[in-house]
């Protein structure tokens, strides 16, 4: 097992084989070109050096889980470098969802207590948690759009300007309103369709019903599936893609 502690100067070398098989469990990470699949090993390895994984529960953190983990994380910054993910050491990984008690005091000073079931987190300047169950099946569930890593580590690049509103940091004011724009325009779209769907027996939208909750959410959740499933995602979002591919892959075709 890997030393991944960050005191490592150089990045673990990633065995052949234990590439390969992550490769194999995860389709949407093989596809891409020769130079995106060397860099995206390249970036896994840098990550597990710089990052350091907490097994929750007595969960052991294998080889497998680590990079199943890295890889996936990788994604969202694969053009954009590891220095996104610079506010932050620790991923922590449960075996399975989790159940956070929550308390909020309202304005009138009444709090509020309930029970909230948690495939991942994300906390500003502060650690990540996932579940590896979801991490699993993510080669499975791409083809709904789900992935709980992409998730989790786009809230943290849409957290960098220190707001969680589905924007992440743009280089100017006109930019971030353009994107916030088209980006909430769609999230009003789909808001109806879900509330059509749940009160009207209206057609269940593909992505997943989360993203309705708000504008961030719905960010990430349109994150994760532009990375697992382009294809799936660009028919029902075009000028989502589009927006995407300006930020995530700027040097790259913009539909494709």
């Amino acid at each position: 097992m890997w030393a991944w502690l960050r005191r490592r100067r150089r990045a673990p070398e990633l065995p052949d084989a234990l590439w390969r098989a992550t490769l194999a469990r995860y389709p949407f990470l093989a596809e891409r070109d020769e130079q995106e699949l060397a860099r995206l090993r390249a970036m896994a390895a840098s990550f597990l050096r710089d990052k350091e994984f907490h097994g929750a529960g007595g969960l052991e953190i294998t080889d497998e889980i680590a990079l199943a983990i890295a890889a996936q994380a990788v994604l969202p910054v694969l053009h954009l470098g590891l220095a996104w993910y610079d506010d932050f050491v620790t991923v922590v990984v449960h075996a399975d969802e989790v159940v956070a008690r929550r308390t909020h005091l309202d304005e009138t000073g009444v709090e509020h207590e309930w029970d909230e079931v948690l495939a991942g987190e994300s906390m500003e300047g502060g650690p990540v948690m996932v579940n590896w169950h979801d991490v699993a099946q993510a080669g499975e569930t791409a083809a709904t759009g789900f992935n709980v890593v992409i998730h989790e580590f786009v809230h943290k690049i849409d957290l960098r300007d220190g707001a969680a509103n589905g924007c992440p940091p743009l280089p100017s004011k006109a930019a971030r309103e353009r994107w916030l724009a088209v980006l909430r325009q769609h999230y009003e779209q789909f808001c109806e369709q879900v509330k059509i769907a749940e009160r009207f027996g209206g057609e269940q939208p593909w992505l997943d019903d989360y993203g309705a909750v708000a504008i961030d959410e719905f960010f990430a959740v349109a994150c994760e599936a532009y990375f697992v499933n382009r294809q799936r995602f660009t028919q029902e979002f075009p000028q989502l893609t589009v927006l995407f591919d300006g930020f995530y892959r700027p040097a790259r075709s913009s539909v494709g």
